[in-house]
């Protein structure tokens, strides 16, 4: 079982293994599916997809843990994660992904990344006229630091 699974043992939905499922699911907290699951989620939670777990369907959730299959879209506003043994078809839309070696990934995916403020190119001191003779030497030179 991997660390990530671990250590978010709070789970308050199950589609345990065995189980086989259909319809909409609107839930708080965390869902875990071993089993196999079809329709749609809704959570402002998490959402894992254990190693025996199978799901076609689009997910929306803060975060979504990938070590079975999904079919589907996972649409998440923080991070998704694919362990090793996942397998996800379909497209992803979140703010960080993070996969393991091993995942077998087809879709297309779109990482918002965090806001980060721009690095300032330091002005020495008595103007920036410098910095600005820097930049446009730079630029003619092809340089891009």
């Amino acid at each position: 079982m991997s660390d990530y699974i671990k250590n978010h043992s709070f789970i308050n939905s199950i589609i345990g293994e065995g189980t086989k499922f259909s319809g909409e699911l609107v839930l708080n907290g965390l869902l875990r599916i071993d089993g196999d699951f079809s329709g749609s989620i809704n959570t402002s939670g998490k959402v894992l997809v254990g190693k025996t777990g199978r799901a076609e369907c689009n997910i929306i959730a803060s975060t979504a843990v990938v070590g079975g299959v999904v079919h589907g879209n996972i649409f998440s506003s923080g991070k998704v994660v694919i362990l090793a043994t996942g397998m996800v078809i379909g497209n992803i839309h979140a703010e960080k992904l993070i996969v393991e070696e091993g995942v077998l990934l087809h879709g297309s995916c779109i990482i918002k990344g965090e806001s980060v403020e721009q690095e300032k190119v330091p002005v020495p001191a008595g103007g920036s006229s410098y910095s600005l003779d820097w930049q446009n030497e730079a630029q003619e030179s092809g340089e891009n630091s």
